[in-house]
């Protein structure tokens, strides 16, 4: 119903107008009785709160914004529903900003939300330097994600990305494997996800007594399986020997199996194939991958946490904070 006041639902309800503000801005000292007949008013009315009188009123719109690279990615698609969900417990809505991962894309993020829109912006940026971040706008709350820039005066949440590809690595190297390839190094631009990942893969390397070789590093055109399947199989068919392959994500990883089984290599007889960030897919390919997997939710419910104590007013130099993550072990790299 277009037009309806925060005066006619409190008319329905047979409530005062600031009954109604109360449980639209979900004060807690309203009753359970109390809130659910203005649920009611509000739900047959088709009420929506004004996001402008709500600024004017409380300082505040209740909207988010959580901007990455591209939202078709299974990564950021399961990362944002996590977000969405914990930011609605808050009292929160999530706006969705997709920046290509342009350098356009990524400015017009941090310079181009207008003042009051939102309260807080949560960003994966992956071309813009710590430096244009640290200079710009204050006015907006901010906590970045990810391995990307992050200067000291912002907050950030990730995981240690070298640790766990350590972790991945060494798995490889328990089941008996030596000419383990990293899938991922991509073209032309090797992204800082990646320089980390392989510096991780390096490490357990060497840590076992095996010269890492530039050999082993698998570039791809884009995060794609179809890209990863072209790109992995012509490593192979250049006469790249692998026993197991090591990749950035789990798209590169479905690539890998499409392109092993192409030629005749079965997994995890001939090659052993891990993946990265856990999702939802994993646990049904065929074989099933063996994948890193970032805690999510913690990642989420610490961001969230983070901006709210900035919206706030808190006021500190930038916290960069670790969450945890786990080795999911499943048939594409077994656990002895």
């Amino acid at each position: 119903m277009a037009g309806v006041r925060l005066q006619d639902v409190a008319e329905l309800a047979g409530v005062s107008m600031k009954t109604v503000s109360n449980v639209v801005h979900d004060y807690q000292h309203v009753s359970p009785k109390m809130r659910e007949r203005v649920q009611r008013a509000i739900d047959e009315l088709g009420y929506r709160p004004n996001m402008l009188g709500r600024r004017l009123a409380t300082g505040r719109t209740g909207l988010l914004a959580l901007a990455f690279a591209d939202v078709t990615l299974p990564y950021f698609a399961e990362l944002a529903r996590r977000v969405s969900d914990l930011a609605e417990e808050q009292g929160y809505r999530v706006l969705l900003e997709q920046t290509d991962a342009t350098l356009e894309g990524e400015r017009a993020v941090v310079t181009g939300i207008e003042s009051g829109l939102v309260d807080g912006v949560i960003f994966q940026p992956a071309v813009m330097s710590s430096t244009e971040l640290a200079q710009t706008r204050a006015d907006i709350p901010m906590v970045i994600l990810g391995e990307g820039a992050a200067p000291l005066s912002i907050d950030r949440v990730m995981i240690d990305n070298v640790a766990a590809a350590r972790t991945a690595t060494e798995h490889l190297l328990g089941l008996g494997r030596r000419r383990i390839a990293f899938a991922g190094h991509e073209i032309p631009q090797i992204s800082r996800t990646s320089e980390l990942r392989i510096a991780g893969y390096q490490a357990a390397l060497e840590a076992a007594g095996i010269t890492p070789d530039s050999a082993m590093l698998i570039p791809t055109h884009a995060i794609s399986p179809v890209d990863a399947a072209t790109d992995i199989g012509a490593a192979l068919d250049s006469g790249l020997q692998v026993d197991a392959i090591m990749c950035r994500d789990d798209l590169a990883a479905i690539g890998a199996l499409r392109a092993l089984q192409e030629r005749g290599l079965s997994v995890p007889g001939d090659v052993a194939v891990i993946g990265w960030d856990n999702t939802l897919m994993t646990s049904v390919t065929f074989p099933s991958l063996t994948t890193v997997a970032p805690d999510l939710t913690a990642l989420a419910s610490r961001a969230l946490t983070m901006l709210q104590e900035r919206i706030d007013g808190l006021t500190s130099m930038g916290r960069h904070e670790l969450v945890d993550f786990e080795l999911v072990t499943r048939e594409s790299a077994p656990a002895l």
